[in-house]
């Protein structure tokens, strides 16, 4: 069986807001999912519009599955001290489809470059913090059908291996319904071959993307 061979990415699915204090400046790092460009800049002049008393408003923001489409800006800071250390937390984080405006209310001393790309740098820190990633996986939607002999020995092979069905369907035969990552088909597709006697029917419904949400570090 094919198992499918694209990478999976992660995802901004909630955004969130987390704060950096540098030599009195405060340095506010709001993060919001974006799946545009278009979307990404309607959320920077909305974050302009509310922080419109602040020095500078930079933002970046990394979009597409293999995050090509990006935009960075330092409003008004020195060249490379904002925008291009934040778009560097998001691709380093291998993050798509997020974008992040940094607000600075200036604090009267002056942070010099390397002050100030630390400062922006650790806002967007602060900030994915309070956020909700996920991961993006290439996978398979798929149907098992079975007779009950067979279903306990399938059933005890996905719990082992952490799959939970999302539909079952007890009649005359059992049906069960799985979305799979790609990777794992094949060799799931052997190992329940193997502890049925070939007594079942495995097969690929659709092919999809899914988002598993990541657990909260720490």
């Amino acid at each position: 069986m094919d198992g499918g061979a694209q990478d999976s990415y992660r995802v901004l699915l909630e955004g969130g807001q987390g704060e950096y204090v540098e030599k009195k400046s405060r340095f506010i790092a709001t993060l919001r999912r974006c799946e545009s460009v278009e979307e990404a800049m309607g959320f920077v002049e909305e974050m302009k519009k509310k922080y419109w008393d602040a020095r500078h408003n930079c933002y970046a923001f990394c979009i597409g599955p293999k995050g090509e489409l990006t935009r960075c800006s330092d409003d008004g800071e020195p060249g490379g001290t904002a925008g291009r250390p934040m778009l560097e937390v998001l691709t380093k984080e291998g993050i798509r489809n997020g974008a992040v405006v940094v607000t600075r209310y200036f604090g009267g001393v002056l942070l010099g470059t390397g002050g100030l790309v630390r400062a922006y740098t650790q806002a967007v820190k602060e900030g994915l913090k309070s956020c909700v990633l996920g991961r993006m996986r290439h996978g398979y939607e798929v149907r098992i059908e079975t007779d009950y002999n067979g279903i306990g020995k399938i059933l005890y092979i996905l719990g082992n291996e952490g799959i939970e069905p999302s539909s079952s369907d007890y009649t005359d035969k059992v049906t069960l319904g799985l979305t799979l990552p790609g990777e794992r088909l094949e060799a799931l597709h052997k190992n329940l071959v193997e502890a049925t006697g070939g007594k079942m029917i495995f097969e690929k419904i659709k092919e999809l993307y899914y988002v598993d949400k990541e657990r909260p570090q720490g």
